[in-house]
């Protein structure tokens, strides 16, 4: 099995009326276990600013940056539990590196800090998660649920997120919206 780690899934348009029409998701961690990513381009309705503000962790923030200023729905598990994808730092409790340009943080530190000089350069806020148990992803893969692209910092960070899905489509060089929903075999 080849890790898709550090892969987008881009879903297939015949993915209609779920929480995963037209979603774009990251890879955080895929093994023999499963796999677990994060929907990036589902805004879930919160601005960064007032969540912060909510949750009393920061004085007098800076304003966000456009890019980051909203909380994403990053899946249906776990739908209260937040996530920051960023750009390398290693002052986070509770972080872990998906690749030398790319970290996960599930700890409360980093909010504290968005908005100041000690926050990441770019990062990405999410409420929940993708989850699939062992095999799963493999065979949404088969039955064309979902295409897969190597994942960039550009398009995870620079690009805003309701333009991602269609510049990772588009990526792969043909129309998605000419293919078939149904897989073929041989």
């Amino acid at each position: 099995m080849d890790s898709l780690q550090n892969h987008f899934l881009i879903a297939m348009p015949s993915l209609q009326d779920t929480y995963f029409e037209r979603s774009l998701i990251y890879i955080c961690e895929h093994d023999e276990k499963g796999a677990m990513g994060i929907v990036v381009n589902k805004p879930s309705g919160i601005i960064v600013d007032e969540l912060l503000e909510q949750m009393e962790l920061s004085e007098e923030p800076e304003p966000i940056s456009t890019l980051a200023r909203e909380v994403l729905a990053g899946g249906p598990v776990n739908p209260e539990r937040g996530f920051v994808l960023h750009t390398t730092q290693d002052c986070w409790s509770n972080s872990d590196a998906i690749t030398p340009e790319v970290m996960l943080t599930t700890s409360q530190d980093i909010l504290a800090c968005l908005g100041s000089d000690k926050a990441p350069e770019k990062f990405v806020i999410a409420l929940g998660y993708a989850g699939w148990t062992r095999g799963q992803l493999e065979q949404e893969l088969t039955e064309n649920t979902w295409l897969s692209i190597p994942a960039s910092p550009e398009l995870l960070f620079d690009i805003e997120h309701d333009k991602r899905w269609q510049l990772a489509t588009e990526s792969l060089g043909f129309d998605i919206w000419q293919l078939s929903q149904h897989a073929g075999h041989a």
